[in-house]
């Protein structure tokens, strides 16, 4: 470990990673709110120090180098290092204050975040909470690099090597139109009553299709052509009886009553998914979250306290 000074401080890496991001000296002023003449001169200082050109411009674009490509990789994990620092001194004079951003997959966000918004206010009053919807990969990629620093999403999807906590276990249901003849049926929903009938997923790219369909698989059911961009779409074409499809039992309150659909619980041991709050390991914010986790577990629909477990 060196005791000279740094070629470099952590300003020059914000402004040189802003216009990683951007590929736009103008973009990356506005985002850093610096005028860009000044930018521009500390982004060239920090290429002199480092002495290696990190972008290519021209009047019409901005390119990264090869070689600044690698060095912008090692300047992110220095500014997420330093922001864990800053976090971490937070944490020791008020580990329950500060902005924490927290992402949350779409066939969780409309139907969790409700509920359980007034027990984390009244919980973490100095809290704050900004939640960014997205599907699963972009989350995780988000919460490696340090754009998130928590999410909340299903275990079952491939979400990396996070700590996580569990909020709930959410069970899947049997969702089809009133006047389809599954309607009829009243003992749970079995999976093999799946086989040879139209069902309706979630487009790519949604963690829960993958779980879905991995039942419909096994039950040999025939997957529709077409595709839901989202649960409320999905919902709304199966009531019009287009074929069945599976809900996690979460959103059953808000779907089946705005489609007037008919729902069937499976028979135990259902498929379900698990719902998870994750982290980065080592993250400053770890004994936070956990608290957080355990407050979503408790508020969650149905839930008895006391529900959350971590790992």
């Amino acid at each position: 470990m060196r005791d000279a000074p740094h070629p470099f401080t952590l300003r020059q890496l914000q402004y040189a990673r802003a216009v990683a991001d951007t590929l736009s000296f103008h973009k990356a002023a506005e985002r850093c709110r610096v005028a860009q003449p000044s930018l521009s001169a500390q982004i060239a200082a920090l290429e002199r120090g480092l002495g290696v050109t990190l972008f290519e411009r021209d009047r019409r674009k901005v390119l990264v180098t090869g070689a600044g490509r690698e060095l912008l990789d090692r300047a992110r994990r220095i500014l997420l290092g330093a922001d864990e620092l800053s976090d971490a001194a937070l944490r020791l004079s008020d580990p329950l204050s500060g902005m924490v951003r927290v992402g949350v997959i779409p066939t969780i966000s409309p139907y969790l975040l409700p509920p359980v918004t007034p027990a984390l206010h009244a919980a973490y009053p100095r809290l704050t909470i900004v939640w960014i919807e997205d599907k699963t990969p972009v989350l995780t990629a988000a919460l490696s690099e340090g754009g998130l620093d928590a999410a909340v999403l299903a275990l079952e999807a491939e979400v990396g090597d996070f700590e996580h906590a569990v909020i709930a276990k959410d069970p899947f249901v049997l969702a089809m139109s009133a006047d389809d003849p599954l309607a009829k049926r009243k003992a749970p929903a079995r999976p093999e009553e799946l086989a040879g009938e139209s069902v309706l997923l979630l487009d790519d790219g949604h963690c829960f299709r993958d779980q879905a369909l991995a039942v419909c698989a096994n039950a040999k059911a025939r997957e529709l052509e077409v595709r839901a961009t989202s649960l409320p779409t999905l919902s709304q074409m199966v009531a019009r009886g287009l074929g069945v499809t599976l809900l996690p039992r979460l959103a059953v309150a808000t779907e089946a009553e705005r489609a007037g659909l008919a729902i069937r619980p499976f028979a135990e041991p259902a498929p379900r998914r698990t719902i998870v709050l994750i982290w980065r390991r080592g993250s400053p914010w770890a004994a936070t979250f956990r608290k957080v986790a355990a407050t979503l577990a408790a508020a969650y629909p149905g839930a008895s306290p006391k529900r959350a477990r971590r790992t």
